[in-house]
């Protein structure tokens, strides 16, 4: 009796395990899978159709035997009404099953994003193989240009390459993440509006790292660029969203000021003129103190939007005969540098009250325990009386000297 238990328990044994791995012999192995690695979305010759772009990542990717970024990846497209339908025909067209769990960037083009991407948003978030990480991106190129020419230049991996880029945004401020999680949330709540990162491409000049003033040279525009490298793409500044359609972009600078009122950056670097010499200008290296606190009061039906952020810094430009290390100089650095602060900061917040007519920065929040219920708040409609809202910013800069170089 106890071997016929035993013989019984040993089959059963071999029945689950049979059960349990035989899926790895189905159509889900890996070896009839395709990874995705982006997307890309352009409108189609048919302006009612998309052009669904798919960035597929090639078996010699997921290790480092890819010598370049050429040959890590290849780029196929299909013109269909509608992303899913692109995805089946791709799947045909490949032999193998597209497989979203890796994709790290999703592209729109410019003129797509500016008809509205609600759509596309809600299909992609629904599938549960997209990451709610992944980010969106608004290229000012069309989409799959853009992923053809994001080759990183000391990457080996163009899927390491879209997951770190983003982290810059930390120690410049010129990006910033933003995810389609983030994207899909601001859609469908009444205190914030979307944003996306701003991209394009070295050829289309999106993004200028140098200016005829130095003043402005945080002011990183389209069409006034200086870099020049390997690498095809860029990504600065952001795209602003009123609901689901494109409204605008951002510059670097104005991008920073996005960050510091969100407490989304640890440092960024500004140019202001030198104080013992006209001609000439330093380079201030600044760092949030604490996190920026905002406030809203309703006046006459209008909102009043107080900023309030603090800046430690230190001089990155220095000269033999300076008078840096002095305390009256440093002073008069710190003071200009708030003034400067100040101004960057109130020009970015007017733009996005007059000009996008989008909180992109969600002062709604800030305004919601004014209301006595959420109908109230709904009544008011912020969105349409932010662009009469009128602001009030402060910032306090103190300035110490060199890294290296301090006085004794």
């Amino acid at each position: 009796m106890r071997n016929i238990l035993r013989n019984i328990f040993i089959v059963a044994i071999i029945i689950v395990l049979v059960i349990a791995f035989s899926s790895s012999y189905t159509s889900f192995s890996i070896d009839n899978l395709a990874f995705v690695i982006a997307i890309g979305i352009d409108k189609g010759e048919n302006n009612d159709n998309l052009k669904v772009s798919f960035q597929i990542g090639k078996p010699s990717s997921v290790s480092e035997g890819a010598s370049t970024a050429d040959e890590s990846s290849i780029i196929n497209s299909v013109e269909t009404s509608s992303i899913y339908s692109a995805i089946n025909l791709m799947n045909s067209y490949i032999g193998k099953e597209l497989n979203l769990s890796h994709c790290k960037l999703i592209v729109f083009s410019e003129e797509i994003a500016s008809r509205g991407i609600s759509n596309e948003i809600y299909t992609l978030i629904n599938d549960v193989q997209i990451r709610p990480s992944t980010n969106i991106i608004v290229s000012k190129t069309d989409a799959k240009y853009y992923i053809e020419n994001s080759k990183p230049s000391i990457e080996t991996l163009v899927t390491k390459y879209y997951e770190i880029f983003p982290n810059s945004s930390k120690y410049t401020g010129h990006t910033s993440n933003a995810t389609i999680s983030d994207f899909f949330n601001s859609l469908t709540c009444d205190t914030c509006q979307p944003y996306a990162i701003l991209g394009g491409t070295i050829s289309n000049n999106c993004g200028n790292y140098s200016s005829s003033d130095p003043l402005n040279a945080g002011n990183i525009k389209s069409n006034e660029t200086s870099i020049s490298g390997k690498r095809g793409s860029e990504n600065i500044g952001l795209a602003v969203f009123r609901g689901d359609k494109l409204v605008g972009e951002l510059t670097a600078m104005e991008t920073i000021c996005f960050s510091v009122i969100r407490n989304n950056v640890n440092g960024f670097l500004i140019t202001i003129p030198d104080p013992e010499d006209d001609e000439n200008y330093i380079n201030l290296y600044l760092f949030p103190n604490g996190s920026t606190k905002k406030n809203v009061d309703i006046v006459n039906g209008s909102p009043y939007i107080y900023v309030n952020c603090k800046f430690s810094g230190r001089i990155y430009s220095m000269k033999k005969d300076s008078s840096y290390l002095n305390d009256s100089v440093l002073n008069e650095i710190s003071e200009t540098a708030s003034k400067y602060m100040e101004l960057q900061m109130k020009n970015y917040l007017y733009r996005t009250s007059k000009d996008f007519k989008s909180d992109v920065n969600g002062f709604a929040k800030s305004v919601l325990r004014k209301f006595v219920t959420l109908d109230d708040f709904e009544k008011y409609n912020w969105l349409a009386n932010y662009e009469n809202a009128f602001f009030s910013v402060n910032c306090d800069v103190s300035i110490k000297s060199g890294f290296l170089l301090t006085e004794t």
